[in-house]
């Protein structure tokens, strides 16, 4: 998982509706752009915490990240949008967290599935990439029931001597 400072992000939301490389769109922006944006530009969506992603009705393969919003820190249904958006729609792309997103978050981040975090300012990344290792010493690997990147119950994981 990378951690960047959100100043220092090549993807840009937008306000005006326009073709440009590395812009994230919200899905209405999306839908006015997407019969005249060219398919070799690059393009993200972005998505509110609030939007089911299981009714979107998008191309999601068309889109080379999605950035999914936290308003706060303390809000986490973008969690369960990623979680939805890899296991149930089985979305291989790009993930990133955006907003107020802190250090803390860092391992919940990874075992839902995120691949980029733009921290908020005064977060550290150098710390929020220590935070993915907390918890190694008590298990091998990961060993979160619910991570997407292993679905199998700790029992399964086992090996058998």
């Amino acid at each position: 998982m990378k951690f960047i400072p959100a100043t220092s992000d090549d993807w840009a939301p937008t306000e005006v509706a326009a073709i440009a490389p590395k812009l994230l769109l919200s899905p209405a922006q999306w839908r006015e752009l997407a019969d005249a944006w060219p398919h070799e530009l690059p393009v993200g969506l972005l998505l509110d915490n609030d939007v089911d992603v299981q009714t979107l009705e998008l191309p999601l393969a068309r889109f080379a990240t999605i950035a999914l919003r936290f308003p706060k820190w303390t809000d986490g249904r973008a969690y369960s949008q990623a979680r939805l958006l890899r296991r149930r729609l089985r979305w291989h792309g790009e993930l990133r967290a955006l907003g107020d997103v802190v250090v803390d978050m860092a391992l919940q981040l990874s075992r839902t599935g995120f691949d980029v975090a733009l921290l908020r300012p005064g977060q550290d990344p150098a710390v929020a990439r220590r935070a993915l290792h907390f918890f190694d010493a008590l298990l091998p690997g990961p060993f979160y029931q619910g991570d997407v990147r292993e679905p199998r119950p700790l029992f399964l994981r086992a090996q058998v001597q």
